[in-house]
């Protein structure tokens, strides 16, 4: 996908491109903020993330096109990001897209970023030939609003709560 210039109200300025494998450390410092931001608001620590670990984890995600991320920028500055990953299941009718992050930094919500990251992985998602993009938000009060975000942008809840089992390797 090409850069595409998405409104901001500031200054116009704010567009979107595809990351590359040299934006893995943007991503990782991201990421970082949106776990901490998690575990802040719900006092559960549910995240163990590691800088340096999760940069080349998100470097070799996106050279193996295993993810895919978009990021927001206004002048020279990372301020969001949303990545994807393919899955298939036979419930969702074959292929679709999940997305798997979606950060907006403080400072730059509200103004139309985080819409406009939704906008860019629904029209990826028709690139790939999705047939749905899914994704998983905390269950509790506290992000509510994320809930009603989503469901503004055409999102509806489909049940059950997301779960995890760690694997001895």
């Amino acid at each position: 996908m090409t850069r595409s210039e998405c409104p901001k109200a500031k200054d116009d300025t704010m567009n979107i491109r595809q990351a590359l494998t040299d934006d893995a450390t943007h991503i990782a410092i991201m990421v970082k903020e949106l776990t901490d931001e998690i575990m802040d608001r719900t006092g559960a620590h549910h995240f163990h993330v590691q800088l340096d670990e999760t940069t080349a984890r998100c470097r070799r995600f996106l050279d193996t096109g295993l993810y895919e991320a978009f990021l927001a920028i206004e002048g020279a500055e990372v301020i969001g990001f949303v990545a994807l990953c393919e899955s298939h299941a036979l419930y969702a009718e074959g292929t679709f897209g999940i997305i798997q992050e979606l950060y907006v930094r403080g400072a730059f919500r509200l103004a139309g970023t985080g819409g406009a990251l939704v906008e860019t992985a629904k029209r990826h998602a028709v690139q790939k030939g999705w047939r749905r993009l899914e994704l998983c938000t905390p269950p509790v009060p506290e992000f509510e609003p994320v809930v009603s975000f989503y469901a503004g942008r055409g999102f509806s809840v489909i049940g059950g709560r997301k779960m995890k089992c760690a694997v001895d390797r």
